[in-house]
């Protein structure tokens, strides 16, 4: 074995060594923070600690994605901080390996890095969100207290429940303020309500209550002044899960993979288009008969007439697209979608920053490094948030809105080569 394959061995055992010990550190403070979160909503419903496993297990790949660009960053920061600081790139230096030799490794295993991480986020992500919300509506069916708890005003989209006191399955004096099938605001109020087992088998959808002495009151919603209601003994009402529990983890994009994700995109343009495709079709030639009626106009008022006509017909033009791009649900996915690859490569992008910038630690070079590893992690992170928030609430671009903390990185770390190498 060569001199150069030894020290390429022993590059990638430091940087291995510390990324692991970094993965830890970050992964600790997620798994903490679900830890907390389980803690509160699940354990002191006296959940079996089996099931609270395994919702750990089903959360983890979403603890893991985040943890690997972070972990990367700080690692590699570490590991050329550490060599640097015990004069051991400088003895490389002197065997007659360059800079960029010294590199290689650690350039592979970024490499590695971002292709592992995105594996995890496009398809351990998706399977661990679907075990972990079939698993959590099998408990909430199982044990609806860990969303009604006594006491307390629960809001699930159209729906309101206020609860008195919850035992033994019983709730005392419970108020549901909804709307019925028409629209109408609608109040019912009961002595009592039990939770009806799961008779039909269809437990992992729906949750019944069986309410006592009820009283229902309902507002026309056309004629304000018209009011329904009806007493009754008993009645069962039904909640659906996937509108009663705010815990529960939908297969959102970000839960999605990323062709499943562009398959969505693909298909909202279609029916954007087949939805808008006969007045575009429509408009398109109007607007072309308008400019070319303008253009042989002869007359002053018949050009600004026909002037006034073409901005119209391009404002009504215009606001079809425009309500493409501010359409919600279509910039999240969009966002989404690019942010599947923007994170992952992340890892390679941080390892590209932290060599020129880890040679600057010429003293307590993994403290130093650790530090400015955790600054710029809090950095990454807050772009990160501010282009997904933008992205929504703004007309910025998807993609630059996800890819610009990787740019700013990008060209920090160019700036430091710079620094480092071509001015010296």
């Amino acid at each position: 074995m060569g001199t150069t394959s030894r020290i390429y061995r022993y590059i990638g055992k430091e940087f291995l060594f510390s990324f692991f010990v970094c993965f830890c550190f970050f992964f600790f403070i997620f798994f903490v923070n679900q830890i907390l979160f389980l803690a509160e909503k699940i354990l002191e419903k006296h959940v079996p600690l089996k099931d609270v496993f395994m919702l750990l297990v089903y959360f983890m790949p979403s603890m893991i994605s985040l943890s690997f660009p972070f972990a990367a960053l700080v690692a590699c920061l570490m590991t050329v901080g550490r060599l640097s600081s015990d004069n051991e790139i400088l003895a490389m230096q002197a065997l007659g390996i360059r800079h960029i030799k010294i590199f290689y490794p650690l350039i592979v295993l970024g490499i590695v890095f971002s292709v592992s991480s995105f594996y995890i986020n496009d398809y351990l992500m998706p399977y661990g969100t679907i075990k972990y919300t079939k698993l959590y509506r099998q408990l909430i069916f199982s044990n609806p207290a860990l969303e009604l708890v006594p006491y307390s005003v629960k809001e699930y989209l159209d729906t309101v429940i206020v609860t008195g006191d919850i035992k033994d399955n019983v709730i005392q004096d419970i108020m549901i303020l909804d709307k019925d099938k028409d629209g109408n605001q609608r109040i019912i109020t009961a002595g009592t309500a039990r939770f009806l087992s799961d008779e039909k088998g269809s437990g992992n959808s729906v949750i019944s209550l069986e309410l006592h002495n009820v009283f229902s009151h309902v507002r026309d919603q056309k004629k304000r002044s018209d009011y329904d209601y009806f007493t009754a003994k008993r009645m069962v009402y039904n909640i659906l899960l996937a509108n009663m529990s705010s815990s529960v983890r939908t297969l959102g994009p970000r839960e999605m993979s990323a062709a499943d994700v562009y398959d969505r995109l693909k298909k909202m343009d279609e029916d954007f288009q087949a939805e808008h495709t006969s007045q575009l079709a429509y408009m398109g030639p109007n607007i072309a008969q308008a400019m070319s009626d303008w253009f042989f106009a002869t007359g002053t008022a018949d050009r600004a007439a026909l002037v006034g006509n073409i901005r119209i017909q391009l404002d009504q033009y215009g606001e079809i697209y425009f309500e493409r791009n501010t359409d919600r649900n279509y910039k999240i996915h969009k966002l989404e979608f690019y942010k599947k690859f923007s994170l992952p490569l992340s890892c390679f992008c941080f390892v590209l920053f932290a060599f020129p910038a880890g040679l600057f630690s010429k003293r307590s070079g993994r403290t130093v490094g650790f530090g400015i590893g955790l600054i710029f992690s809090l950095f990454y992170w807050c772009m990160m948030f501010a282009g997904h928030t933008l992205g929504i609430r703004s007309d910025i671009n998807s993609f630059l809105a996800m890819w610009i903390p990787n740019f700013v990185i990008l060209f920090i770390a160019l700036v430091l080569y710079i620094v480092r190498f071509v001015r010296r």
